[in-house]
């Protein structure tokens, strides 16, 4: 189901929660939601739909993945990146990595371990920051 945008600073700042298998329609709607805002949208992290909890989902190219309780495990390469948000107005510097690895769960609750460049890595990271608290 496609959800609105929360835009409220204060709950956008919360670090989420652990996600568990009584969240995986979340991650459905944040799926939805991703889908519905495509033209101007390539990742969303769950508290962007008003739900603290530690689940995002990145556009891919040709598929949508969505990630639970995603850790940012290395890092290599940073640069200095400019980004905006479907939850925010304009625009924020921040530094990035252009290579990361990822652990996380799918949606089967399954453990994956995998590695990203370039902008999907980017888009994780602002992802990843949003559960964490960090507003960019």
């Amino acid at each position: 189901m496609v959800k609105p945008i929360c835009k409220d600073v204060m709950f956008l700042s919360k670090k989420a929660e652990i996600a568990t298998a009584e969240d995986i329609h979340i991650a459905e709607d944040l799926l939805d939601t991703l889908k519905a805002h495509r033209e101007g949208c390539v990742g969303m992290a769950a508290n962007m739909i008003g739900i603290n909890k530690a689940i995002i989902v990145v556009s891919m190219g040709l598929f949508d993945v969505a990630m639970l309780n995603p850790k940012i495990v290395k890092r290599l390469k940073p640069y200095e990146a400019e980004e905006g948000c479907l939850s925010l107005t304009g625009t924020r510097k921040c530094q990035r990595y252009d290579e990361i690895e990822v652990e996380w769960q799918d949606m089967n609750f399954n453990r994956q371990r995998s590695k990203y460049t370039g902008w999907i890595a980017e888009i994780i990271q602002h992802e990843i920051d949003h559960l964490n608290g960090v507003v960019i």
